[in-house]
């Protein structure tokens, strides 16, 4: 599967991601194991990846990243300006 870029960028839910984990009070690692416990398999070194841009989310891990951060899937999509 190619995978596209938008501005630099794999996916624009990753500053959304990082700005409520942050306020959350939530570690990469803290947010991975929640992701888990809803049965998305994902480590810590990739929570990191998806909040600098260079991994894609897939849409069922969207949904469950919105769920665990308590936000609807429509504000983890609002892309601020990447430079």
């Amino acid at each position: 599967m190619k995978i596209y870029y938008y501005k630099g960028r794999k996916n624009v839910c990753g500053d959304k991601i990082r700005q409520m984990r942050v306020k959350r009070r939530m570690s990469q690692s803290d947010l991975a194991a929640r992701l888990q416990v809803e049965g998305v398999m994902l480590e810590r070194d990739s929570i990191s990846r998806i909040e600098s841009g260079t991994r894609f989310v897939a849409d069922f891990e969207l949904c469950v990243f919105a769920k665990v951060l308590g936000v609807e899937i429509e504000w983890l999509l609002e892309a601020a300006e990447v430079s």
